[in-house]
């Protein structure tokens, strides 16, 4: 279907406008490395009825454009400006080039003549392209604790001083969910906030690939390689996706080679260490091991209560604290559960006009979570030994030293300890703020009466079992 907009009506300001609907359809018809080299840094400069100025760096790139793109150029301001189109190009660079006209190829009686004019224009904006970074992902609103700090700690230095520092490359890993990918986009957003002028560029490693394989089948390696070798800080995500594609390493490898030689970042990431990619070429390996490698841990309970609580501040929620505990205790391996969760509460409550409650918190981590053992929590343990063992919850997390409370506190801590993931200190935490060694002597308390007292062993074993099958 053939697309007109009445261009008379639309002031020279509309040039941007215009030329990002043609870039929308160019696009769709392009490699994606063509698109980010060839048509992302051509900038629109005036429209004036249906003649488009556009600015482009220098006379090759007009000459390669139309040698190699003619066709779809002019299909395309054809449906979005017109049958009568013209493009009017400047060069920004600063040889004495005469203005001149292009003819392409001779015209149907429904494609008339379209004459593309080069003028001369003193000025020397650096091109620009797509780096694919994700404004959201920023140190600011990355909750820093004690499973990434080293991480977070050499991501903040290189994004101050990139290619400068001994952390090059930066190897950053990590299970699923742990907030790799948010970290290393930091990273770039950081780097392009401090030096605007540097060439950042973020992708994950199956999309390095695919490029790859489109500009082999178009003879155009040099020209894939070229574009990447010239970034200033080159960000690739889930780097183990190039294990057992050889022709996409050996690239990879020499890429990397130019960059570090060339004082260039380098930040990878991985769900594993270099030395376990197995598949992966020994030399890059070596490379890989060259900077940092830097883990991420799953999140103590602390920071996923700091999470939380700055997510739903940000999706304009307010949560109790109880809540905030509730799915910070239960949602234990991955930050984002813990984000689908605060998702699906805000979804609920939209949906229904209700507020979020514990309840309804208890219904939707069930839902979300995926650990099967994520519906014994500490707080779940502590009601059934108290239920057993007739103790008021409240009384084991006061300071209140009466033999019976004293003894279900012990038990639930023991019991928190060895059924849930729980570190030390958040279970001291739960019962009242108290200290990781408290614990401990709590743990091996119950460990020692437990195998004199026949008695109290039975107790334990059916306190288990009952928490046990409840949540099966």
């Amino acid at each position: 279907m053939l697309i007109t907009m009445n261009i008379t009506e639309i002031s020279s300001n509309n040039s941007k406008m215009i030329w990002k609907e043609c870039l929308k359809i160019i696009k769709e018809n392009v490699p994606y490395m063509t698109y980010n080299t060839w048509f992302l840094p051509i900038k629109p400069i005036l429209l004036n009825g249906q003649s488009l100025k556009i600015q482009v760096p220098n006379n090759f790139f007009i000459e390669w454009i139309d040698g190699h793109y003619n066709t779809l150029i002019n299909k395309t301001i054809h449906q979005v400006i017109g049958l009568e189109a013209e493009l009017v190009y400047i060069i920004s660079d600063e040889n004495d080039i005469p203005e001149i006209e292009l003819r392409r190829e001779e015209p149907s009686r429904h494609e008339p003549v379209q004459t593309a004019v080069i003028e001369k224009e003193i000025k020397n904006d650096k091109p620009e392209f797509e780096t694919y970074l994700n404004q959201k992902y920023t140190f600011d609103n990355f909750i820093k604790g004690d499973g990434n700090q080293l991480a977070r700690a050499a991501a903040f230095a290189i994004s101050e001083n990139p290619g400068e520092t001994s952390f090059n490359p930066l190897f950053i890993y990590g299970g699923v969910g742990l907030g790799k990918t948010h970290l290393i986009q930091a990273i770039g957003n950081k780097i392009l906030s401090n030096y605007p002028h540097k060439r950042v560029i973020y992708l994950s490693s199956d999309i390095f690939t695919v490029e790859f394989v489109e500009a082999v089948q178009a003879n155009k390696v040099n020209e894939f390689s070229n574009f990447y070798k010239k970034m200033d800080a080159l960000i690739i995500d889930d780097i183990q996706f190039l294990i057992n594609k050889e022709k996409t390493q050996d690239l990879f490898f020499n890429i990397f080679n130019i960059l570090h030689q060339s004082g260039k970042q380098i930040i990878l990431s991985s769900d594993k260490p270099p030395k376990d990619l197995k598949g992966l070429n020994e030399r890059l390996i070596s490379r890989f091991q060259w900077g940092l490698s830097a883990d991420i841990q799953p999140p103590d309970y602390e920071t996923r209560f700091a999470i939380l609580k700055k997510k739903s501040e940000n999706y304009g929620i307010y949560l109790s604290p109880d809540i905030l505990e509730y799915i910070a205790i239960n949602i234990t391996s991955n930050i984002r559960e813990l984000e689908g969760c605060l998702i699906k509460l805000l979804a609920n409550t939209s949906l229904s006009s209700k507020e979020i409650n514990l309840e309804m918190a208890k219904k939707t981590v069930k839902e979300i979570a995926t650990d099967r053992k994520v519906n014994i929590s500490i707080e779940y343990i502590t009601k059934v030994v108290c239920e057993c063992m007739n103790v008021e919850e409240n009384k084991v997390r006061e300071k209140n030293r009466k033999q019976e409370v004293v003894l279900a506190r012990q038990i639930a801590m023991y019991l928190s300890k060895k059924l849930t993931k729980s570190s030390l200190k958040t279970i001291g935490l739960h019962f009242g703020g108290r200290d990781h060694s408290t614990v401990i002597h709590a743990c091996n308390n119950i460990e020692v009466l437990s195998n004199e007292d026949i008695a109290l062993k039975d107790v334990l074993e059916s306190i288990r079992n009952k928490i046990e099958l409840s949540v099966a």
